[in-house]
């Protein structure tokens, strides 16, 4: 009887692992890791995002870290898990603090807070004549966006979130296609997997997919990975200290563009001065005053799912009203912000392991949290 369980037992292992192998692969890196997590850069390849030679420091200001938090305001920050609250103002720091072993060297994912660095590397091609105009058809670049709905789809209507897309962008069912895109290894084909069935350019609807596709225009225009052109175009003119790394679908493989640019708080602070300074920095324009001015202006000429003009997305940059601020940022999943309050010529950047569940007027309430903190600091 004994031999008979421990038989059955082993047969029923046999089994499993062989169900195991053949689980397409992001299922079974899917049901390894589960939840994503701000460190997953170490369960990717990743591709060099190459640092400056000539790095900004940034100055640390007469008041540094003078400013105290409440208990209330401390306890919101540590509420959500957060690992870095950074603050600036006239490019110089006012606050910066780190928690759980993190430091200004420290890196993390921006999670979809890369979006907004995609959308200025479309801003760059477009200077260096890659790419005519934001209005250049996607088909232009991507053979498999050329006929019928796929045929009408523009740059633009990617920027802005207003494909049409039949993108999945469920973050809960291990089927979708953004789990497939975030633990699978073959981004290329399921970007090919992407198709137009709606018309493009009414609605905003958010989808990592457009992102991705974005970057398949960058790369397939410039003839170069978007790692290599991003330390071009953007993190070496910045200045940035630190070589930043963009998780990869596999070996040698694509970036993931809509998620996973990891780097910390004070590089990530250089994407705020771009907008804050017009995509002027360091004595020259990396980015055309133009495109950023448009990148941060609510796109309200497209209906959000609710019917509603949309006042709240521009160019893959979130924006919101606050204390009679325009506020554009960067956002992420897990609660990664880089906040640009232009009238102040201030940064906030907050990097954690969690975010709100509740949104007020399409963010986050966390995000509100912060800004009040910072501007409460700025004063």
């Amino acid at each position: 009887m004994a031999s008979s369980k421990k038989f059955r037992f082993s047969f029923i292992v046999v089994i499993l692992i062989g169900v195991w192998f053949f689980l397409p692969h992001h299922l079974r890196m899917a049901f390894t890791y589960w939840f994503p997590g701000i460190e997953d850069y170490k369960i990717f390849d990743n591709r060099e995002v190459i640092a400056s030679d000539d790095p900004f420091e940034w100055p640390v200001s007469k008041t540094y870290n003078q400013f105290e938090f409440s208990q209330q305001q401390r306890d919101s920050l540590e509420h959500y898990s957060t690992v870095a609250f950074l603050v600036i103002q006239n490019d110089s720091i006012l606050y910066e603090e780190y928690w759980d072993d993190y430091g200004p060297d420290s890196y993390s994912n921006s999670f979809s807070a890369s979006k907004s660095l995609v959308s200025f590397l479309i801003g760059a091609a477009i200077d260096d004549g890659y790419i005519s105009s934001v209005d250049q058809k996607a088909g232009d670049f991507l053979p498999y966006m050329k006929d019928g709905l796929n045929s009408e789809l523009s740059i633009r209507n990617l920027l802005t979130m207003s494909s049409g897309s039949n993108w999945d962008e469920s973050y809960s069912s291990p089927t979708s296609m953004t789990t497939k895109a975030y633990y699978g290894n073959d981004l290329i084909s399921l970007a090919e997997d992407i198709s137009i069935v709606e018309e493009p350019g009414k609605i905003h609807s958010y989808k990592s997919g457009d992102t991705q596709l974005l970057a398949q225009i960058i790369t397939h225009s410039t003839n170069r990975t978007l790692s290599d052109y991003a330390s071009e175009k953007l993190w070496k003119p910045l200045g940035a200290k630190n070589t930043a790394l963009w998780s990869l679908d596999k070996k040698n493989g694509t970036e993931k563009a809509y998620c996973c640019f990891n780097s910390n708080a004070r590089d990530f602070a250089l994407i705020g001065a771009l907008i804050n300074h017009h995509g002027f920095w360091r004595n020259q324009q990396i980015i055309s005053q133009k495109y950023i001015d448009e990148a941060i202006t609510p796109a309200s000429y497209l209906k959000t799912d609710d019917g509603e003009d949309l006042d709240f997305y521009g160019f893959q940059c979130w924006i919101i009203n606050y204390e009679g601020f325009k506020i554009p940022y960067a956002r992420g999943i897990l609660g990664q912000y880089i906040f640009s309050i232009p009238e102040k010529n201030a940064i906030i950047v907050r990097l954690g392991h969690k975010r709100s569940k509740v949104q007020i007027n399409h963010h986050p309430s966390d995000v509100y949290s912060y800004l009040e903190m910072g501007l409460e600091l700025l004063q």
